[in-house]
């Protein structure tokens, strides 16, 4: 090979050399500029512009892993209502929403603290807090921040935020589960209270909860759940007027458990619906008996949670188990709380429903009606056929203001064909009061408690042979 060709291949290789390192220089360069932005997507939420669950359990695993225990308490906070933000006001709306309340937390941490967006409107802090006190006070001071929003021009909806507190004991623990003590503890939050903490106690629920929740399927297969009915006595002739269905649940193994242990647990997972749907099929066959036994049938009230206004066609299913056990008109009527009447998301649901209620042969009941005038507008407002008188109405009975508001009602009541149940009586003094301004129907311990469906017959035979 000649000078010149050798000089020319050394030129070459070299160029090629220099060539490679620039391409290798770009792939490090675009490959590192890729890693940064790979890191921003996974660590970053693309609304707030801050950090997303990722990087707050990855920063958290960092600041718990060297702490003593009960350095840190970890926040979890949902907006309660959100859907119903976005549903009305629009997704625009929702996201300034969410925006706002990360800055306001934001503005109130400390330099060793975080705070992150989780799945759409839930929240996650990171408190260098280790009493309760301390931690109240600071969520307070958030939560009144938070609440300006409310006062702002042109905003039509109050933010409304639910809390729950885990001060870290055990940091060894997974972050996952740690952040699952402040959720599970923010699930439990009751009243008016600022924040939930996770607790022994709360341990203890959950575990009865989750007990519950597994005997839940084979108890409904095994019928564990039994009607015990109510009477509702007509004070006009003393004769049984009807009577009210509630749930009763006798396990073979547990015994009875009682409403308030399993009602509300049902309410907060939806069990409840299918629990409804199953009372209402045992009163129906119940009724069909009466009717085949030539019994006497007196109306019988059921209890219908709100949840079922989630589904606009859920009385479908309830009009074909009416069908199916044959079941005549006017006899079955549902009772609903005074709360779902009120809930302004969904009035124009529960007044078809109610029209659907009545086509199909069913009575709707206002239960635990309250005082004042917002409860009065519901009689203009809603069709139904039978208002309840919650036990707080009566329990002065020596305060004749009262009664003569009692009295008030009865008659407008009377005068919109509406019928009246007084509740929770069990006084002769109170059963005074009501006959002598004439309320229709009386519920309560003065005539009985709940029975089960065997001990009601008998007491309705027997019931007329003594006077009260």
């Amino acid at each position: 090979m000649g000078l010149n060709n050798l000089y020319l291949l050394n030129t070459v290789i070299a160029g090629i050399g220099i060539a490679f390192l620039l391409i290798l220089g770009c792939i490090v360069y675009i490959s590192r500029k890729n890693r940064k932005a790979l890191l921003k997507m996974a660590f970053t939420d693309p609304l707030t512009e801050g950090n997303n669950i990722n990087a707050f359990q990855l920063k958290c695993r960092q600041l718990l892993k060297h702490s003593a225990p009960c350095t840190y308490s970890i926040v979890f906070i949902n907006i309660r209502g959100f859907k119903h933000i976005n549903e009305n006001f629009g997704t625009e709306a929702g996201n300034e929403t969410l925006k706002y309340i990360y800055t306001v937390i934001e503005r109130h941490l400390q330099e060793d603290e975080i705070v992150a967006r989780g799945e759409t409107d839930h929240f996650f802090l990171c408190l260098h807090e280790n009493r309760k006190g301390q931690v109240h006070s600071r969520l307070e001071e958030i939560v009144n921040d938070i609440a300006s929003f409310n006062g702002r021009e042109n905003v039509h909806y109050i933010i409304n935020l639910a809390q729950g507190v885990y001060i870290v004991e055990e940091p060894e623990l997974d972050i996952k589960i740690i952040v699952g003590r402040a959720i599970a503890a923010c699930e439990h939050q009751t009243g008016e209270e600022i924040c939930a903490f996770f607790n022994n106690q709360l341990v203890i629920k959950m575990n009865r909860e989750a007990e519950l929740n597994g005997l839940f399927e084979e108890s409904i297969q095994n019928h564990d759940f039994q009607i015990y009915l109510q009477p509702k006595i007509r004070l006009e002739n003393q004769m049984l007027g009807g009577a009210e269905a509630l749930v009763r649940w006798i396990h073979p193994e547990r015994g009875m458990i009682y409403p308030s242990d399993f009602i509300p647990l049902f309410e907060s997972n939806g069990k409840i619906c299918t629990l409804d749907i199953y009372m209402f099929e045992e009163v129906c066959k119940l009724v069909q008996r009466w009717f085949k036994e030539k019994k006497t049938v007196i109306p019988i009230s059921v209890n219908l949670s709100r949840l079922h206004m989630k589904n606009p066609d859920f009385l479908k299913e309830f009009v074909a188990i009416k069908e199916k056990y044959q079941i005549p008109d006017g006899i079955i009527e549902f009772e609903m709380l005074e709360s779902v009447f009120f809930d302004t998301q969904q009035i124009i649901l529960v007044k078809k429903v109610i029209q659907d209620m009545h086509k199909h042969g069913f009575l709707c009941s206002l239960d635990d009606f309250g005082f004042g005038y917002s409860s009065l507008a519901l009689l203009n407002e809603f069709d139904v056929d039978t208002i309840k008188l919650d036990r707080q109405f009566f329990a002065d009975t020596m305060n004749e203001k009262s009664w003569k508001i009692i009295s008030s009602l009865v008659r407008l009541a009377d005068s919109l064909n509406i019928s009246v149940v007084a509740e929770g009586i069990e006084t002769k003094e109170q059963l005074t009061c009501l006959r002598e301004i004439k309320c229709g129907m009386v519920q309560g311990y003065i005539y009985s408690k709940p029975l089960s469906i065997d001990v009601f017959e008998n007491w309705s035979v027997n019931f007329g042979k003594t006077s009260i």
